[in-house]
C-alpha cells in the first residue's frame, strides 16, 4: 500500500492550501483515512479523519477552519485548510486505517509564514 501526499508548501498567514491524499496497492476494506501533523519538537498530532461511512472528526484547533472529506472509489482523502496560522506549521502525514493495517504516507510540509 502507498499513499501519496500532495499539495503542501508555504502560505501567508490567514491564507489557503488543499492537501490531498491518494492510497493504491493492495488496499482491503479501509476504516479510515486521515491527517496527521509533527511540528518540531512536537508529538504526532491528529488533525481530521474521514471514515469510510463519510463521518469526520477533527482536532479543537482546527475545527471551523479546516474541512476533511474523501472519495472512497478513488480511496483518495482531501484537507481543505483554511484561514491557515503560524502554529499550523508542521509536516502533515496521511494515514489510512484498514483491516490489513495502518498506513502512513511521507508527509507534506506545511508553512504558514509572512
Amino acid at each position: 500500500v502507498q499513499l501519496q501526499a500532495s499539495g503542501g508548501g508555504l502560505v501567508q498567514p490567514g491564507g489557503s492550501l488543499r492537501l490531498s491524499c491518494a492510497a493504491s496497492g493492495s488496499i482491503s476494506s479501509i476504516y479510515a483515512m486521515g491527517w496527521y501533523r509533527q511540528a518540531p519538537g512536537k508529538e504526532r498530532e491528529l488533525v481530521a479523519i474521514f471514515t469510510s461511512g463519510g463521518s469526520t472528526k477533527y482536532a479543537d484547533s482546527v475545527k471551523g477552519r479546516f474541512a476533511i472529506s474523501g472519495d472512497n472509489a478513488k480511496n483518495t482523502v482531501y484537507l481543505q485548510m483554511n484561514s491557515l496560522k503560524p502554529e499550523d506549521t508542521a509536516v502533515y502525514y496521511c494515514n489510512l486505517n484498514a483491516v490489513s493495517g495502518k498506513y502512513w504516507g511521507k508527509g507534506t510540509q506545511v508553512t504558514v509564514s509572512s
